[in-house]
Formats: C-alpha cells, sequence, structure tokens
C-alpha cells in the first residue's frame, strides 16, 4: 500500500477509561436525549436549534461561546431546544485545509490524530459539565463515533458522506438522533434511501468486529441546498421544496417524519447573514402548511462569537477559521425573534 502505518491509536475503550464521564454527566446527558427525541417523535413542540460553529477550533472560545447559549436557552426553553454544535472534524471538498480539532488540536501545528482525539472527547465533556448540553457532532469517520457515543446528543451525516455504506450501517446502531443531509447534487432520493437504510436492521463490518444493528428510528432529512453542474448554488427550503419532502415521506414507510433546514452552505450561498432570512422564510411556510409544520423540527444555524471568517494564525478569538459564521450579537436577536415567531 501507498501509505506509512505511522501510530497504533487507542481504542474507543481505553480513551473512556482515561477520560470517564460522571454520573452526573450521565444522567444530564440522558435527559437531553429525551428532551431531543421527544421532539422527533411529535411528544414535544418545541423546535431545535443545532447551532454554533463551522468548525470546534479552539476549546476555550467554544465553551465560551456555549455557555452564552445555555443562559438564553433558560429564557427560550418553552419554545426552543438548543443542541449546540461542536464540529470537531470537517469535510475538505479537495482535501486542502483545516480538517478539524480531530485532526489537528492545534490549527498551527501538526496532524495528531490521537491528541485530536483526547481533546475532542475534552471538549464535549467541558461542555456536559459546564453548560448542561448534549451536543451535536458530525459523523466524518464512521468507526470514530465511539470515542464520543456517550457524550453526543445529536449525529449528522453530512452532504459528501451520505451516499456511503458505512455511513448509513453505522447511523443505524446509533442511539441518538442522526440527520442525512441531502447530496450537494440535490437529489432527495440519495437522502431519503439514506434515511430507509439506517432505519433499518444491519449486520456489517465496524472497527474489526462483526456487528448487528437494530436501526435506528430517528435517522431523518437535513435540507442543505445543491450545486448545479455549472457550479451555481441552487437553495432547497422554499415552500415547494418542503411540500416535495413531504411527498417524498409520503411515499415511503419511515418512522418519526422530520426535517431539519441548513440554513448557511447553498441554501445561503455561504453568506452567513442570509440565515435569518431564511429562517423566517420557513417559519412562514410552516405557517401556511400544517404538513409542513409537523414535519419541521429545527434548524441549523452556523453562529459564533464574531462575525464572518478569518485565516489560520490570524489569532481573532471566536472567529471562525472556515466557512463564515453569524455573531454572538445577531444569533442572541436571531433567538429571541424565532422564539416570538413560532
Amino acid at each position: 500500500m501507498n501509505m506509512i502505518f505511522e501510530k497504533k491509536l487507542a481504542v474507543p475503550q481505553e480513551v473512556k477509561d482515561m477520560y470517564p464521564i460522571t454520573a452526573k454527566m450521565a444522567d444530564t446527558i440522558k435527559e437531553k436525549r429525551k428532551e431531543i427525541n421527544s421532539v422527533f417523535e411529535g411528544k414535544s413542540n418545541k423546535l431545535l436549534l443545532i447551532i454554533g460553529p463551522c468548525s470546534a477550533d479552539n476549546e476555550e472560545s467554544v465553551i465560551d461561546y456555549i455557555g452564552r447559549l445555555s443562559k438564553i436557552q433558560e429564557e427560550v426553553k418553552e419554545k426552543i431546544l438548543i443542541v449546540p454544535r461542536i464540529y470537531t472534524n470537517k469535510p475538505r471538498t479537495t482535501g486542502e485545509g483545516y480538517k478539524g480539532m480531530l485532526h489537528q488540536p492545534d490549527p498551527n501545528g501538526k496532524p495528531d490524530l490521537f491528541k485530536g482525539i483526547i481533546a475532542t472527547r475534552h471538549l464535549h465533556m467541558r461542555a456536559v459539565s459546564e453548560t448542561g448540553f448534549a451536543c451535536a457532532d458530525e459523523m466524518l469517520y464512521p468507526e470514530n463515533y465511539r470515542y464520543l457515543d456517550d457524550l453526543l446528543g445529536y449525529v449528522a451525516v453530512g452532504a459528501r458522506s451520505v451516499e456511503n455504506q458505512q455511513h448509513r450501517l453505522t447511523a443505524s446502531g446509533v442511539n441518538v438522533p442522526v440527520g442525512m443531509k441531502n447530496p450537494t447534487s440535490g437529489d432527495y432520493s440519495v437522502m431519503m434511501n439514506a434515511i430507509l437504510a439506517s432505519q433499518r436492521a444491519h449486520t456489517f463490518i465496524y472497527r474489526g468486529w462483526q456487528v448487528h444493528s437494530e436501526g435506528n428510528p430517528y435517522t431523518h432529512a437535513i435540507l442543505r441546498g445543491s450545486t448545479n453542474k455549472h457550479g451555481n448554488n441552487v437553495q432547497n427550503y422554499h415552500y415547494e421544496d418542503l411540500i416535495r419532502l413531504c411527498d417524498k415521506y409520503d411515499e415511503k414507510e419511515l418512522k418519526n417524519p422530520a426535517v431539519i433546514i441548513d440554513t448557511n452552505h447553498s441554501n445561503s450561498n455561504k453568506n452567513p447573514f442570509e440565515q435569518p432570512r431564511i429562517i423566517m422564510d420557513v417559519l412562514n411556510s410552516a405557517h401556511h402548511s400544517q404538513r409542513i409544520r409537523s414535519l419541521l423540527k429545527g434548524f441549523m444555524i452556523e453562529s459564533y462569537i464574531e462575525d464572518g471568517c478569518q485565516k489560520i494564525g490570524e489569532g481573532v478569538y471566536g472567529k471562525s477559521i472556515t466557512d463564515p459564521c453569524l455573531g454572538w450579537e445577531k444569533s442572541r436577536e436571531l433567538i429571541y425573534k424565532i422564539a416570538e415567531k413560532i
């Protein structure tokens, strides 16, 4: 093989033994998961806001940001359930650029996967213990999920991973809601097939074992826009797009029909300041159609302390080093506005 095996990494149980969660943390996570599940089951009318930085690049600024969210959560708890984004590994279209804390716990340093595994677990543990949130992360590498499977409240499978067999089968054995994004082509059928596959039971290979999954009844759709053959972004959050998704769900026998609208990426042309407008547009559609209102479970929002983004090494505290984000003051205002609207 044309690769060098540099070092063997610790298995998930070894890392969990080194950094175990407390009984209090376990209770917090159990309660938060129950709250999140109840939204997808239709037992709760709260709207989910999966909100946070494009990438979690700095532990202190991420915890600072999530701490701010925890104060607002208390104020809007009757209408909104906040699930902070702590995205510790990032897919890169060309393979170039910052791949997240998992790869580079120090964005200015060299890749160190073991230190990255420890850093991501430590960050998620701090989020639970200091803010009371069970957070969201992206499943970039299915085999890495078990390093965090006792901490997460929500998982997303990205547009470039949603067609992958291992992602689908692993999602079928995950015990929290998993959102399946539409692929970059925008093809709904790919996303719907991913949801169907993940809701079914499977026998497959996982981390050197033959395993059996029971199926995940909480896998669901995430609409993030698409890119056409000319390289132009195409939005899919409009009324007609949501009705079309309702129809797609009606065609298949799926449990807990649901959609999360990703308000950035191709839906916003990667302009984070469009996110508030997009959310209001979707909420208007939900007010107009009961079918959409029943299907809509929340929004995915890219938000951080400072507006926009920066290059690695510029050193602005709380400013994204990947995609541009909505800053704190605008995000805070948006959360209150959503609470008033619903």
